[in-house]
């Protein structure tokens, strides 16, 4: 049960000090700014590797977990649990948000700024580039070692800065779940649920594309029969 604590409690992180940051910059009128924004995302997701990754492997995304069964590092029965770990995470974080700031209208939901084929096309390649980095610098199912939360929270701060304007720069089903049924906005939340899994799948493609050996199955061979 640990690992699975350790996944509520850093999807918990992610999303409370992600969409708080959303949440709070409409509060102060803009104080925190959309730099700012980007920048907690990328530092919270880099913490919560280093706090959980070698409990959990730090997931903290379906989408993530996908991709590491896809690549055959992670088995099938643990999908669901860390799926519904995770989601209980982002809803306690999304809950405690509402609770604080029940005026505010989203909660920090990822909105599309862009037609929802457009955003979708974002969010693929988003998640398809997260989940590379991720595959890549991760040892087994576990995203941690001494740069990979660097790393991916540097990914996800990059990809935040420049695709957040325009998709919200979710890459992450639970993080878009959360906030848009706990506050009712559920503005293409399909595309923020599809659009990473197929992205973190290519993604695995990807590396097996550009790998001289495979990255599959570096942790348990047993996996790959």
């Amino acid at each position: 049960m640990k690992k699975y604590l350790a996944e509520v409690l850093g999807t918990f992180g992610l999303v409370f000090a992600g969409t708080g940051a959303i949440v709070i910059n409409d509060f102060s009128q803009g104080a925190i700014t959309h730099v700012g924004i980007a920048l907690t995302f990328g530092l919270i997701v880099m913490a919560m590797i280093y706090s959980v990754g070698d409990i959990s492997g730090a997931h903290l995304n379906p989408a993530v977990t996908i991709g590491f069964w896809v690549a055959k590092r992670f088995p099938a029965k643990e999908i669901f649990p860390y799926i519904l770990s995770q989601l209980i995470g982002a809803f306690l974080a999304s809950g405690l948000l509402w609770f604080v700031f029940p005026e505010h209208p989203n909660l920090g939901a990822t909105l599309p700024a862009l037609t929802l084929a457009q955003v979708f096309v974002f969010e693929l390649i988003l998640t398809f580039f997260l989940m590379f980095v991720i595959i890549n610098v991760s040892t087994g199912a576990k995203e941690k070692g001494l740069m990979a939360g660097v790393a991916i929270g540097a990914t996800v701060a990059l990809e935040a800065l420049f695709a957040g304007p325009v998709t919200g720069a979710s890459m992450n089903p639970a993080r878009s779940i959360a906030p848009a049924l706990v506050s009712g906005n559920l503005t293409g939340l399909w595309v923020y649920i599809v659009a990473p899994i197929i992205g973190a799948y290519l993604a695995i493609l990807g590396c097996k594309g550009v790998q001289e050996e495979c990255c599959c199955c570096t942790e348990n061979e047993a996996l790959c029969e």
